[in-house]
């Protein structure tokens, strides 16, 4: 992450930068894994300060350098979630730019199944069929990974609040979570990507992207 990498001292962010792939290349194979790439590599500007400039350089260096033994078994991976800030001479050294597009329906029901799965492992009840996911599935449609966790989380919680005195409640006279606690739970949880965004991540996918596909809403 950014904090792992900037210093209030001088020339110290670069040393870290550069211990960072030293230590990769130490240790390969390995994985070197940025997440939120855009809040250390935006584009370069007449007006940043000097430190974040030198430290994008490093970054290009290092980036040059990685794998070009070719015995080196490096990987470099970066997230965000903001590609079009990202600075022009860093999309030109990924080799590849992959577009994650939001879950579709198969996704959405196996990421519902996952979360009963470990529930029910965890001696928690739940009153729900398959045919009851597959609804919920249509109404969560644009919604992203964790926006489903959500969903899920809040459903758990309406048992509890169903409940108008808890101060002597005891946890196997609770009832388990039903279809409707998951469609009042929908009704509370708003997906968190908006049509914009996504049409900028696909125009962006279009002019950088590796692999190009049709995005279908499901």
């Amino acid at each position: 992450s950014a904090s792992s990498l900037m210093s209030k001292w001088v020339g110290e962010s670069e040393k870290l930068v550069r211990t960072l792939f030293a230590l990769a290349s130490y240790y390969q194979p390995s994985v070197v894994f940025i997440d939120e790439i855009d809040s250390i590599l935006t584009a370069r500007s007449e007006n940043e300060c000097e430190s974040s400039r030198r430290i994008k350089t490093e970054f290009l260096v290092q980036l040059d350098g990685a794998g070009t033994n070719a015995d080196d078994r490096i990987l470099i991976i970066g997230a965000t979630n903001r590609p079009q800030e990202i600075d022009d001479a860093f999309i030109r050294r990924l080799s590849k730019r992959l577009y994650i597009p939001l879950p579709n329906k198969e996704s959405r029901k196996q990421l519902i199944k996952n979360v009963l799965t470990k529930e029910k492992e965890k001696n928690n009840k739940y009153d729900i069929e398959d045919k009851d996911i597959d609804e919920i599935v249509e109404l969560t449609k644009g919604y992203s990974g964790s926006d489903m966790i959500n969903v899920c989380r809040e459903a758990a919680m309406m048992p509890i609040r169903s409940i108008e005195d808890i101060s002597n409640l005891q946890v196997e006279h609770l009832r388990g979570v039903n279809k409707s606690d998951f469609i009042h739970s929908v009704e509370n949880v708003k997906p968190s990507v908006s049509d914009k965004t996504i049409g900028q991540y696909i125009e962006w996918n279009k002019e950088f992207g590796s692999f190009q596909f049709e995005e279908k809403a499901e």
